[in-house]
């Protein structure tokens, strides 16, 4: 997910664009960019890093530009695989926001007709073909290129003796702002709104070509489209939030955007190991604990589950013959970088599952495993909590030798989150509650986890999360009209356990929340409240039940005052013991 501003007027460009990157920034910081139009020629600085150190570079003059801050996905992050792009003649230049998916195809004709690239990016490709079309008409350029490229993106492209940019829409935003004199693109609105309230949400399979003074968006076929106009009445920092109170709450709405991209990220691991041996902290440990029961069942390699900042501080067995996977979303973990150290101490193989490309576990496991979940600011993590989800049963497939058929698994998040307006009235309900129990079994005993542990760091309520089974060995003791549980009981294997645990509590007055699978009317007879959710596959049923206990969490922590973004005491990366 990477950051786009373009923008045309009478102003210089250089210091609006490199503004609207560090509202961006949220979007990628892998490298930033910027191209500027000035006497006829392209002049560029981009830089691996932040937007600040193309900031502190001198200033480009000129009234045209693009820029882009990056989100790597095709090549490491690097000054040469930073935006903008140009083509050979350093006549035209591009920023793309999105995956071309044919890019080694394209590429490769490319190189056939004589081009040289300068990077290993996918992005690359547009700014080549844009020249390769070009004809006198820098739009019908962009609309013959557009019929090449198969994937999601956003992008924009500059000539060097044309006052106008070009952009273009197909699954990546990318919005049009308007001023006096002066026009804008961007990815969000939070980009430009310092400058504009005016704004233009380009569609998908849509074409757009501003000039200072105009504005026209046309489809894929080339036909003129009405522009339909409208008003922004954000803050900027909610802006950022494309709407949304919350940066958690706009996160758990792009899961099914996350599960799509992430679902296409390749598995490529020998199965030369005895056994795997997970490791992780906090959420992500529990996504780990899923992939444990999810590798076991599927792949019945036996795994291990390690608690990271435990790990090293206990005698380790590990030798040569084992595998170390690890999961961090940043990357930066102190605790699970140390286990990584310790396994390649030991001679263990290790693979690691993060979400920020190029960071320090990234460079220094033996191979690893790209989430596709964006830049995730929330400190409670939904998005790449579901990613990392994804990722595991994408490995526990591919270590069985099986296909991983998923295509049921994004309509039916849909569906749960179409419900989170009944979720919210049970908040309402329960929000006063100061303990709660969350209990599950098998699968879904670590989603049990990872729900008392959301609404622990976000609302500040006592929780406690237990295997089903495990209520009479010591829990049901707590069990009463004050503290309600959260039980997750989907229509699988071990209903008829759970469905008893659920009696057991109700049996002792206490009051239960039941996730259950549509169509399950037994379930009400021994719950106080049910969220149901679709019926799906039983070995999915973790990936359905995670999103209402994000939505529970999320939305108590709103009713009693709390800002679920900014959790006290917390922090979104722990780099340090």
């Amino acid at each position: 997910m990477c950051g786009i501003v373009g923008y045309i007027g009478e102003k210089e460009a250089n210091d609006i664009l490199i503004s609207g990157l560090e509202k961006l920034e949220y979007r990628g910081y892998d490298s930033a960019g910027v191209a500027v139009i000035s006497n006829s020629a392209i002049n560029i600085n981009k830089k691996k890093g932040r937007v600040e150190i193309v900031k502190s570079a001198a200033k480009l003059s000129g009234t045209i530009g693009i820029s882009h801050t990056r989100w790597s996905t095709h090549g490491a992050p690097s000054d040469r695989n930073a935006h903008p792009f140009t083509d050979q003649s350093g006549q035209f230049a591009v920023v793309h926001n999105g995956i071309i998916e044919n890019y080694l195809e394209l590429k490769e004709e490319l190189r056939n007709e004589g081009v040289q690239f300068s990077s290993d990016t996918d992005s690359e490709v547009i700014v080549h073909l844009v020249a390769k079309n070009y004809q006198g008409n820098l739009q019908e350029a962009v609309l013959k290129t557009i019929k090449r490229l198969q994937g999601a993106y956003a992008f924009c492209v500059i000539k060097a003796d044309s006052p106008e940019i070009i952009g273009a829409r197909n699954g990546s935003p990318l919005v049009i702002g308007l001023g006096k004199k002066e026009n804008f693109f961007a990815s969000d609105v939070s980009a430009i709104i310092e400058h504009t309230r005016e704004v233009i949400y380009l569609n998908d399979f849509q074409i757009a070509r501003i000039t200072k003074e105009l504005v026209e968006v046309r489809n894929f076929h080339g036909e003129e489209q009405p522009l339909d106009v409208r008003e922004v009445n954000w803050t900027l920092e909610k802006a950022q939030k494309q709407g949304y109170k919350h940066f958690m709450l706009k996160e758990i709405f792009e899961q099914p955007d996350v599960i799509r991209e992430t679902l296409k990220v390749p598995i490529h691991l020998s199965k030369n190991f005895s056994r795997i041996i997970v490791v992780a902290c906090g959420t992500a440990s529990y996504a780990s604990l899923v992939g444990k029961y999810l590798i076991e069942e599927i792949a019945k390699i036996p795994v291990i589950y390690e608690i990271a900042s435990e790990f090293r501080y206990k005698e380790n067995l590990l030798n040569q013959h084992d595998l170390v996977v690890v999961i961090s979303q940043s990357g930066e973990t102190a605790d699970t970088l140390a286990a990584v150290r310790l396994a390649k101490e030991k001679g263990a193989k290790t693979v690691g599952i993060v979400n920020v490309v190029d960071s320090t576990i990234a460079r220094e496991v033996d191979e690893r495993i790209y989430t596709r979940a964006g830049p995730e600011i929330g400190v409670a993590s939904t998005k790449a909590f579901i990613s990392q989800l994804i990722i595991m049963y994408k490995l526990a497939f591919h270590l069985a030798g099986k296909e991983f058929n998923s295509g049921e698994i994004e309509p039916k998040i849909k569906e749960v989150l179409s419900k989170h307006e009944e979720i919210k009235r049970l908040a309402q309900k329960y929000y006063l509650y100061q303990n709660f129990l969350y209990i599950g079994r098998n699968r879904n005993f670590p989603l049990a986890l990872e729900g008392a542990l959301k609404l622990k760091e976000i609302s500040y309520i006592h929780a406690e999360a237990y295997p089903a089974g495990e209520l009479k060995h010591g829990p049901l003791a707590l069990v009463s009209e004050e503290m309600p549980t959260l039980a997750i009981c989907p229509k699988d294997s071990v209903y008829a356990k759970t469905f008893s645990n659920i009696e057991e509590i109700k049996a002792r007055e206490g009051k239960v929340i039941t996730i259950a699978t549509e169509g399950d009317q037994d379930i009400r007879k021994v719950s106080n409240d049910v969220i149901y959710i679709p019926k799906v596959e039983e070995i999915f049923y973790p990936l359905l039940c995670t999103i209402p206990l994000q939505l529970f969490a999320y939305y108590i922590a709103e009713l009693k005052g709390h800002d679920p973004d900014h959790p006290r005491s917390l922090a979104k990366s722990v780099t340090v013991e």
